[in-house]
């Protein structure tokens, strides 16, 4: 049996529409100019009898300042009735209607008019407001502007508009900001909230570059806006309000301003007597630590100037003090917690130095003895308070460092005393790497070939974002976990890096020059966007900025050895595991070139030709460019490269296991034949050995050790670099 058609309505089935919808019936809704004459109040209007209010003269002020905002919705006249029945917009009509009486206008003035025609929508139209296109915000922060310039007040626009005095106050600081801004909040493009952002900066040349540059699209950099007033200025999130608190402040004659927009922190206008009120509070804490005979220096800005030979303890973990001493330090520092999350709860409810000094007396004695347990015992001597925004105090301790131990030169022997024997170093493992190629291969030729070898590994390492993100942790945890003492950069994070650029090197286009050319491009988007390098860095979605991460990590990778005496097995090490989990494939993107096979010599060349299985004896008897130019020929065809290139290991067919990979033996090297700067290649003399053997052992810093050379600040220094 078919179905009805109510049924097939209900499950939605096609079926041509009896009607248009309401929300067609919307969009189709004619706006239209209308001349101030042809228009009435309708009579279906829920006010249509009533008189004008009071407010209808200063209604009319408004108008005639800012102009008509919103379109009023009218229906057509029927018989006698004027050609337009206003349904909604009578105050705005009868505001209209007295300027006309007042001569300010006339009745030809074309007023802007939804025209219903639709009954279901004139209904509604009776019953509810505001049931035409909404007025932007950005219209009614000009039209403010516009009020305020024709001399009238707040306090008369707010009854006008039906808006709260505050609101008003707080769009008409809105209304100083420039055109631009209002045209980017039109678009779309800058928030309110931004926009109260903009409006707080005092130099109305940095409002108009912000806002352009969000018009334009570039966003709107809200961070940038947040720090500039946090420099600018002390709130009352500042530290020094946590001790003292707002009635102190008040007392000592502290002048506080609230914001306009109450979204920030009330600004404090005399930080001077902040200061000074925390300064007081510190000092009566301090007397009781230095009645017990310790110094205790107060501030509230820079550090004291403190002498050269005291030292405070620094962050204690496993394995830096004995068990039985470390167990006594983390019980220590249980009970400073403890502490001070008591100065924290009392400080929330109340700044009275009665219960508070008490517990802060109680926090700083749990401190004193945390820091003395890590100190090794020894006596804290100077104690430095400064302000802190969670306890109302932060301490730092201080003693003597401990004397170099002399050794007496006669000592007494003591066959009953045992030494305890010094604790080896923890030597990290190592993964497996194949062994250099050293027989006949002079320093330039093999610092060549790693030179390669390192730029065919930039580029699978910056294909492959994973693994570039797991070399960028390893080494970023290897430089953090080590005790050794690194001074700190100008940059917030600990970490700096060089790009790769040895001298006298070129860039291979096809594997490191693709990764430079990358970077280039991101730095031209970067100058193009007017955002700073962290802000235009935030911007990128995830896998853009993986792939950022994985292009700037790759160009760090320093694989270079540059004398056969000088091998770098560690960095090696890493590179065999960074190539496995990279896949990496140098033939992918490259094989031997003309300038690379040019250092090489004769031997080294038909060596190559062998291992492709190209050898005969005509290419013996090929001078060295024609030969140069056959071995690059069959390389590419092959999509070949030497095995000295590769940094992945071989696997045994008949063990199973892996191995270094060996490539043919070379018979020497020629002593006319140049190296990779132009100059015969030497052979290693001893001099060379014992210079290079001294030079070894500076530190993982200085001898290279790593696969990724770290010297210079600044993550934007790799993409200046790539250049």
């Amino acid at each position: 049996m078919p179905r009805s058609s109510s049924a097939r309505a209900l499950k939605g089935a096609p079926e041509a529409a009896a009607g248009p919808t309401p929300f067609e019936i919307t969009a189709a809704r004619v706006r239209q100019s209308v001349a101030l004459r042809d228009l009435g109040v309708a009579p279906e209007n829920l006010r249509a009898g009533e008189p004008a209010d009071d407010d209808i003269p200063l209604l009319a002020d408004t108008l005639f300042a800012a102009g008509q905002l919103q379109p009023l919705t009218v229906r057509p006249g029927r018989r006698k009735e004027k050609a337009h029945m206003a349904l909604d917009g009578r105050r705005r009509l009868l505001a209209l209607q007295h300027l006309v009486a007042q001569g300010r206008i006339d009745d030809g003035l074309l007023v802007d008019v939804f025209v219903e025609t639709d009954p279901a929508r004139q209904a509604a139209a009776v019953v509810l407001t505001n049931t035409a296109v909404p007025v932007h915000v950005a219209d009614v922060i000009g039209a403010i502007g516009r009020m305020l310039a024709s001399k009238l007040e707040v306090p008369a626009i707010a009854r006008a508009l039906g808006y709260a005095e505050i609101e008003i106050k707080r769009l008409a600081a809105l209304s100083a900001l420039p055109e631009v801004a209002l045209e980017a909040m039109k678009a779309g493009r800058l928030t309110l909230k931004q926009a109260k952002l903009l409006a707080r900066l005092p130099d109305r040349d940095e409002r108009v570059a912000l806002a352009r540059m969000a018009l334009d699209g570039h966003g709107f950099p809200d961070w940038r806006v947040n720090e500039r007033l946090d420099v600018s200025e002390v709130n009352a999130g500042d530290a020094r309000c946590t001790l003292i608190g707002p009635e102190r402040y008040a007392a000592a004659g502290g002048r506080t301003e609230a914001d306009l927009f109450g979204e920030r922190a009330p600004v404090l206008l005399d930080p001077a007597l902040l200061t000074e009120a925390w300064t007081a509070r510190a000092r009566e804490i301090a007397l009781v630590f230095e009645a017990e005979g310790l110094t205790v220096h107060v501030t509230a800005g820079a550090e004291p100037d403190l002498p050269d030979d005291l030292e405070t303890p620094g962050y204690v973990y496993g394995g830096l003090l004995p068990a039985a001493e470390m167990a006594a330090y983390r019980e220590a520092r249980s009970r400073h917690e403890i502490a001070s999350e008591t100065a924290a709860e009392v400080l929330a409810g109340t700044t009275e130095p009665g219960p508070v000094d008490a517990v802060l007396i109680d926090m700083i004695r749990a401190k004193l003895a945390m820091d003395q347990i890590a100190l090794g015992g020894r006596a804290v001597t100077i104690l430095v308070l400064s302000p802190d925004r969670r306890t109302g105090i932060h301490v730092r301790s201080w003693t003597p460092v401990e004397p170099d131990i002399v050794e007496d030169p006669d000592p007494q022997t003591d066959d009953d005393r045992k030494v305890d024997p010094p604790a080896a170093p923890f030597s990290p493992p190592q993964a497996a790497a194949p062994e250099p190629e050293v027989e006949g291969v002079g320093h330039a030729l093999h610092a060549l070939r790693t030179e390669v070898a390192t730029r065919g590994l930039i580029r699978a390492l910056a294909d492959d974002t994973k693994t570039a993100m797991t070399a960028l942790i390893a080494r970023l945890f290897s430089q953090v976990v080590s005790r050794a003492h690194r001074p700190r950069g100008e940059s917030a994070l600990g970490i700096s890096a060089q790009a790769f650029n040895p001298v006298g090197g070129r860039v291979i286009e096809t594997l490191d020059g693709v990764v430079r050319q990358r970077l280039d491009d991101r730095r031209a988007a970067w100058e193009a966007s007017g955002l700073t390098v962290i802000g235009w860095v935030h911007g990128l979605d995830d896998a853009d900025r993986s792939t950022f991460l994985a292009e700037l990590t790759a160009l760090t990778l320093d694989l270079r050895e540059e004398r056969t005496s000088l091998i770098r097995r560690p960095a090696r090490s890493e590179a065999a595991e960074l190539a496995a989990l990279a896949d990496a494939d140098l033939t992918r993107h490259w094989t031997p070139d003309a300038p690379f096979l040019t250092s090489h010599s004769r031997p080294l060349l038909l060596g190559m030709l062998e291992a492709m299985d190209q050898a005969d004896d005509r290419a013996a008897a090929l001078k060295k460019p024609e030969l140069v130019a056959r071995v690059a020929e069959q390389a590419a065809a092959r999509r070949w490269a030497p095995a000295s290139l590769s940094w992945t290991l071989a696997p045994d067919p008949d063990e199973g296991e892996t191995y270094p990979t060996e490539a043919p033996a070379d018979d020497g090297v020629a002593a006319d034949d140049p190296g990779a700067d132009g100059r015969a290649v030497d052979a290693v003399d001893a001099e060379d050995v014992e210079a290079e053997a001294g030079a070894a052992g500076a530190g993982d810093e200085a001898d290279g050790t790593g696969a990724f050379e770290v010297t210079t600040a600044g993550v934007y220094a790799l993409v200046q670099a790539a250049e």
